[in-house]
């Protein structure tokens, strides 16, 4: 029972809730680099123009989710990723244009998750993978996008770990592991990044062969359950880690 109930580590919630501040950082550049990308890139007039227009869909998709009117922001979104992704095809070395569409893929993964549509979520997050792990590389201080990049990480490793792939899972909880033990290692009080960790210590936990994770995972339960610091999310695989009652 308490393996089941292990499996289901993260939801949407947790990752999801760095969506707001993380997009409102990264959209009001993304905006005036559209003239600059597709001169650098060499697009064509046509191009540039449904650039141009997606910046606008964007912008009224994260109107539209901020009204919690998730449909009407999926459309939004979906209207303006084909265009971001012809830019980021034109020139990957534009770190300015491949944060808009991490940006715009995760957001629109948010939309869709509000929606209950988790087989398009865990698709945008797959997708966004490694726009997200360039943005991270580029940019190595930037905790919002680290800590997305880990939540991302850990909600792929919970999709293939519900399927039984260990295998599969241990890789991407490793390496939101070594994400989150940045961002905790800068602010340890931070409970944002005490719960990533404790996510990925607990995926990990069920994944690899090292002892001393587990055992962490277990102590990292013990003291966020005893500190009332363990979020929703994280609660119940928390509680059967430490054999604690379930609230």
């Amino acid at each position: 029972m308490a393996k089941t109930a292990l499996i289901a580590l993260l939801t949407l919630s947790a990752p999801l809730a760095l969506a707001a501040p993380a997009l409102a950082q990264t959209a009001a550049p993304a905006a005036p680099a559209a003239e600059a990308a597709p001169a650098a890139g060499q697009m064509t007039p046509e191009q540039i123009a449904a650039f141009n227009k997606a910046v606008t869909d964007f912008t009224a998709g994260q109107t539209a989710q901020q009204a919690n009117d998730n449909a009407g922001a999926t459309a939004k979104y979906d209207a303006a990723l084909p265009a971001i992704r012809t830019a980021v095809q034109a020139d990957p070395s534009k770190i300015d244009n491949v944060n808009f569409l991490a940006n715009a893929l995760y957001a629109d993964a948010a939309a869709y998750g509000a929606q209950g549509q988790m087989d398009k979520v865990i698709a945008l997050y797959g997708e966004s993978l490694p726009h997200w792990r360039k943005v991270v590389e580029a940019k190595p201080a930037d905790m919002a996008s680290r800590n997305i990049l880990a939540g991302i990480l850990i909600q792929l490793g919970n999709q293939k770990l519900g399927a039984q792939d260990k295998a599969g899972a241990d890789p991407l909880y490793q390496e939101a592991l070594g994400l989150a033990r940045k961002s905790v290692a800068e602010k340890a009080a931070d409970p944002i990044n005490k719960n990533i960790l404790l996510s990925a210590l607990i995926g990990a936990s069920q994944t690899g062969t090292d002892a001393a994770v587990k055992t962490e995972a277990v102590t990292m339960s013990k003291a966020m359950l005893a500190d009332g610091s363990a979020d929703a999310a994280n609660k119940p695989a928390a509680q059967a880690l430490a054999g604690a009652p379930a609230a």
